[in-house]
């Protein structure tokens, strides 16, 4: 797709800087796809902060043991 943004030459020097892409195209693709990428990590972590992660107790270190000698 293309697209015309009005964007700061100063940004957008510190985009090609930051991910290294071989133009500003490049550079912008890869700047967009590491934003998603980090809101989508966000999401997750609030996720778990609302509902955290419950381990069976069979699944510590105690329960594999057990788990093991059993068989």
């Amino acid at each position: 797709m293309k697209v015309t943004a009005l964007i700061e030459d100063d940004l957008i020097e510190k985009i090609k800087e930051a991910t290294g892409g071989r133009n500003i195209t490049d550079s912008i693709t890869i700047a967009l796809k590491e934003y998603l990428s980090n809101r989508n990590i966000d999401k997750v972590i609030d996720e778990i902060e609302r509902e955290p992660f419950v381990f069976n107790e069979d699944m510590a270190a105690y329960g594999i043991r057990n788990l093991n000698r059993n068989r």
